[in-house]
């Protein structure tokens, strides 16, 4: 038997995807255009300018660039959407529209950035950008694109201007993408914005053919992206990572005088400054997270909201929070009445809001966070309380946890010791987030090893895999069965945290996200059993097989291996 594919079909797509656009259109200093060209030949295989179409390289990063006025008449509106050609529904102007710019309690005045996350119209014709999907497989699960949603990532100016009506200038620079590298997109904001206020369509015009050429954002791989005279240098983590490790700054040391902006994460917001007012009870948070327990953060402004809700949500990481989260929601938002009602449980849910008015109605929230002013690196706030619920009904409530929420772990009392000496050190943030990174990592590691494990022995033995019959199927997810192994291979193995794990467990075996973590999982090692399979019947002798059996019985096999292999894959006798 001989199995056919095309050859080089692996790296010659790989090769394809990565490609670039080559042209350019002179805007480039001469240092600039050099640099970029001594960056291109350390690329191994960069193979620019081979297949790809004008915006497909744009399209692996962007989905379209948006700038939102404000229009006396109509309120926000869309006033520019880049390329031209970029489809949004009605549905999606609206809400971005919305979402782009702050409640008008929240008094941002000068430059605000935030992010939003909002669902894509159903019916929506898959973009080209989609071939590079397959990307999304070498990343990690918490870093993987959710076909159900956009980001949006804001840069929102509000100064006084008294040749306007209103007498403010109040403009928002939105970047649309499916990928969630929060700590990039706001960098490369950071880059663009300020100066795109100055000299308008222009300029975005060349920010967006810089980033058209720049190469995929390939999981693993350190990317060189010059953008408006500046190159960034990044790498998106990959699945095979180290959890907790950055592996950019591992990275051997060259002559890096042409690289502006290193950036060591592209996804990661600062921790400690987001659970800095709440640090007491970040293990409760933590819980509830790991949980998918309706939870409301009202914050000040869409920035703190939207960090916050971002820190809640990478608190359980690596494990994907697999519910709906908004880093800021609004009360014209498209789901407001679906998440509002109170006709029905609140659903697994972050919201993160400043609009006083949901203060009134999200009160049947069982779990809401209210925070102050994010404080700047290095000033420390009061610490708020768990209170209850009931005495959440006013504007002018207090900072706090309001929940009625009993944690099933006791507090981990030396991380807060930690954390509070660090603070009295005047010990930088950054130091702050590593520790609390580190802290939320080996506990969610301690917690999901022992459901690893159980979920490994769920696997058949190779041995049970014949090659004549269909592959072994997995066997069935006991709850019962689990929590028996956790008398002698428990997270007491690896924690020295105390309390009901087992009743964390159950709670948890109901939750989102253990059904999503779940899923992966055994569509993962039904893929294992069926190349084992189909290993074990690539190394029979085909021909002896034949001569045993009916013509019946070999197009019956026949049937079933051109059913297993990929597509495009010949298959001769």
């Amino acid at each position: 038997m001989a199995l056919r594919g095309p050859a080089g079909l692996g790296s010659s797509t790989s090769g394809l995807l990565d490609e670039t656009v080559a042209a350019a259109d002179g805007r480039e200093a001469p240092a600039l255009v050099a640099a970029g060209a001594a960056l291109e030949d350390d690329e191994e295989d960069d193979g620019r300018g081979r297949g790809l179409l004008r915006w497909d390289g744009f399209s692996a990063w962007l989905h379209c660039v948006c700038v939102v006025g404000f229009d006396l008449e109509l309120g926000q509106a869309v006033e520019v959407i880049y390329p031209q050609h970029s489809k949004l529904t009605d549905k999606e102007k609206t809400n971005i529209c919305y979402l782009s710019f702050p409640d008008s309690n929240s008094g941002c005045l000068g430059d605000t950035q935030f992010c939003f996350r909002f669902r894509q119209s159903s019916g929506r014709r898959v973009s080209l950008h989609c071939l590079l999907d397959q990307f999304d497989k070498d990343l990690p699960v918490y870093l993987k694109k959710d076909p159900a949603y956009f980001y949006g990532y804001v840069y929102f100016r509000q100064v006084r201007d008294k040749t306007l009506k209103r007498g403010y200038f109040q403009k928002s620079l939105v970047l649309i993408s499916k990928l969630p590298y929060i700590h990039f997109f706001h960098t490369v904001l950071k880059q663009i914005a300020p100066e795109y206020f100055e000299k308008n369509e222009p300029y975005l015009e060349a920010a967006c053919n810089d980033v058209d050429r720049w190469p995929a954002p390939v999981p693993g791989k350190t990317l060189y992206l010059p953008i408006m005279g500046v190159v960034m240098k990044v790498r998106i983590p990959t699945c095979h990572d180290k959890p907790g490790t950055t592996q950019i700054v591992q990275l051997t040391q060259q002559a890096d005088t042409h690289i502006s902006v290193i950036l060591p994460t592209v996804h990661e917001v600062d921790l400690f400054r987001c659970f800095c007012p709440v640090f007491l009870h970040s293990q409760m948070l933590w819980e509830l997270v790991l949980l998918g327990e309706p939870l409301v953060v009202m914050a000040p402004s869409p920035s703190e909201s939207s960090e916050t809700v971002l820190a809640l949500v990478n608190c359980i990481s690596p494990l994907k929070y697999c519910s709906d989260f908004r880093p800021y929601f609004t009360i014209h938002d498209s789901e407001f009445k679906e998440y509002t009602t109170r006709t029905q449980a609140p659903p697994s849910v972050i919201l993160g809001v400043t609009n006083p008015f949901f203060a009134k109605t999200l009160q049947h929230w069982p779990h809401i966070i209210r925070i102050g002013d994010l404080k700047p690196a290095g000033e420390i706030p009061k610490q708020v309380k768990v209170k209850k619920l009931k005495n959440l009904k006013t504007l002018d409530s207090k900072p706090g946890v309001y929940t009625s929420y009993k944690p099933y772990l006791n507090r981990d009392e030396e991380i807060i010791r930690q954390l509070q000496k660090g603070v009295q050190q005047k010990r930088p943030s950054e130091a702050q987030s590593v520790i609390l990174r580190r802290y939320f990592l080996e506990l969610t590691q301690s917690f999901i090893i022992p459901l690893e494990r159980y979920v490994a022995s769920l696997m058949p033995l190779q041995k049970s895999i014949s090659p004549w019959k269909s592959p072994p199927q997995l066997r069935q997810f006991l709850p019962e069965e689990f929590m028996k192994t956790l008398e002698k291979t428990g997270p007491q193995l690896t924690s020295r945290i105390k309390g009901d794990w087992i009743g964390l467990y159950r709670h948890f075996l109901k939750s989102p996200n253990f059904d999503g973590w779940f899923k992966t999982r055994r569509k993962e090692m039904t893929q294992k059993l069926e190349a084992l399979h189909l290993e074990a019947l690539c190394e029979e002798d085909l021909l002896l097989w034949i001569q045993k059996h009916t013509e019946v019985e070999i197009v019956d096999l026949v049937l079933k291996l051109k059913n297993k292999l990929p597509h495009r894959t010949a298959f001769t006798l």
